[in-house]
């Protein structure tokens, strides 16, 4: 939102150029069962695009439901009306930790067409047990595991300590089997769910498609990553979106773990 004000000339000028100046037209949508947007938690155009896909999705009568990252699996908007305010959906999904501003135009969309919004993350009180689950690290081959330790390191700005890695990755895949087992519950005949969730668990190579795979008879999965090639995920479609500069969260980990530790 901006600061600066306007004169109404200058509102009617802005009116008049958006009219001249239509909007790019809503890419198509995939034919496949499942479409994943993988994207970056502080970038609102990641989430206003997923937002346009879904009403496309919905105006096609076709959108079984929409599954997110950003509650646990378990929650679910199912019992509320379609006209339900903004606090009963937080409510519904004990909401908590992200930013709901930016989340709000997509999961209210699903909430007005008449579709469950679903939980898909690993609940919390799984992860203890989940990062001391040692089975867990041969659910994925080695590659696989790699991978998910290298996006653990630069999630943690390498200053994970290198005892926990493990139980890190370990939550890593926690997380894509959950959401994974939550889209394939799901679906509906002539219906596609729509799984929303960070660009490294939609990845193809690591995250919930090949959970999806492993798990569920590999059904029609279409993964679109907000990005460029440099970014080293894999999907089918790399898509460009306006980037919102933010702060260095690494900058502000650092500031954190240099405080000592608050005297009970």
């Amino acid at each position: 939102m901006t600061s600066h004000r306007f004169g109404r000339a200058a509102v009617l000028a802005l009116l008049l150029s958006a009219c001249a100046t239509p909007m790019p037209p809503i890419p198509p949508l995939p034919d496949a069962q499942i479409i994943v947007f993988g994207e970056q938690h502080d970038q609102p155009d990641h989430q206003r695009q997923t937002e346009q896909a879904l009403r496309r999705l919905v105006a096609d009568g076709q959108l079984a439901a929409l599954v997110i990252e950003m509650a646990e699996q378990g929650r679910s908007t199912a019992g509320l009306p379609r006209d339900a305010d903004a606090a009963s959906v937080r409510g519904a999904l004990a909401w908590s930790g992200w930013e709901w501003p930016v989340y709000e135009g997509v999961v209210m969309a699903a909430v007005r067409a008449g579709a469950p919004v679903l939980g898909g993350n690993l609940p919390r009180s799984k992860m203890r047990e989940v990062m001391g689950d040692a089975a867990r690290d041969g659910l994925v081959d080695a590659a696989v595991r790699e991978r998910l330790a290298v996006a653990v390191r630069d999630g943690h700005c390498g200053m994970l300590p290198a005892t926990q890695e493990p139980g890190m990755v370990r939550i890593q895949i926690g997380r894509d089997q959950a959401m994974a087992d939550t889209v394939a519950a799901a679906l509906k005949p002539g219906q596609r769910v729509l799984l929303l969730t960070g660009a490294q668990h939609a990845s193809r190579d690591r995250g919930v498609p090949l959970h999806l795979a492993l798990r569920h008879g590999a059904p029609s999965v279409h993964v679109v990553i907000f990005g460029d090639p440099s970014i080293g995920l894999a999907a089918d479609e790399l898509r460009s979106a306006k980037f919102t500069p933010r702060p260095d969260p690494c900058e502000g980990l650092r500031e954190r773990l240099a405080k000592p530790p608050v005297k009970s």
